[in-house]
């Protein structure tokens, strides 16, 4: 098995930004939505109930964000010095507002008042504590550091599709192949390179899944979701994906090697 393609999302719910490399930091992928968009209540705004935020493209220029608002062109996200609140599913954590010109643009396409909010390093947000009892930090992403997909389980899916999809629709970190359909259910512990990984939860999917990446539009047939439910429904809800925390810094590449050291049955020294 190798790393087949590698994502990072500088914002919470815009287009990401496929990367033949990224860095690992504390947070998980380095720059991985550490801005998020929030409402007048300081709630984070996702497409589920946005999903024109897919066509907002992300791009990194010399270590800053640029977001390309259509119909309102570029805009650098640049923190600014008010602190505020904001509220992630159920945890409330320490951010930042970003620049007004954005933020005014940002609102004007959604035709509803919005900000950029961008979290500092010294925010500490914990990873959900009823899957990993160590005391890790996760930025803006809804639970866990990294999503880590296997592209020959997007393959059988599309086998039972009308009209395949990409795996943008899942919004991973890591896009592994090499491996069979659906074998990621078993991994426990992993290698790439390395680095090890841990996969602690499998990722329960929404209707950001039926969200086309390039229309910003939700599909009137529900798809893939409807489908997925079909057949991947579990306790944990309808899954695809499994979410992953790091043990270490480091970094990784595509076309890295992956290397299972624990599987639900069995374990490997």
């Amino acid at each position: 098995m190798r790393v087949h393609s590698l994502y990072v999302y500088p914002v919470k719910s815009l287009a990401g930004i496929e990367v033949s490399s990224f860095d690992l930091d504390d947070f998980g992928p380095a720059g991985d939505r550490r801005w998020m968009i929030v409402d007048a209540e300081r709630e984070f705004i996702t497409q589920r109930s946005n999903p024109e935020l897919a066509r907002i493209g992300t791009r990194l220029e010399r270590g800053r964000v640029v977001v390309d608002i259509p119909g309102e062109g570029e805009f650098p996200l640049m923190t600014g010095t008010q602190e505020c609140r904001v509220r992630v599913w159920r945890d409330w954590a320490r951010a930042v507002y970003g620049g007004h010109e954005a933020s005014e643009a940002l609102s004007r396409y959604c035709g509803q008042g919005f900000r950029f909010v961008y979290m500092p390093d010294d925010t500490f947000r914990r990873v959900d504590a009823s899957r990993v009892t160590e005391y890790r930090r996760v930025s803006f992403a809804d639970g866990f550091p990294f999503l880590i997909t296997n592209l020959a389980s997007l393959e059988e899916l599309n086998s039972r599709l009308d009209t395949a999809v990409e795996m943008r629709r899942f919004r991973p970190n890591i896009v592994v192949e090499g491996a069979g359909p659906w074998e990621e259910d078993r991994w426990q512990k992993l290698f790439i390179g390395d680095l090890e990984f841990s996969l602690v939860k499998p990722c329960s999917r929404c209707v950001v899944t039926t969200v086309d990446p390039d229309a910003g539009t939700k599909s009137a047939d529900l798809q893939p979701l409807r489908e997925l439910g079909t057949y991947r429904r579990t306790p944990d809800g309808v899954i695809f994906g499994m979410n992953a925390i790091h043990e270490s810094a480091g970094d990784i590449h595509v076309g890295s090697p992956v290397t299972l050291s624990k599987t639900k049955t069995t374990e490997n020294q």
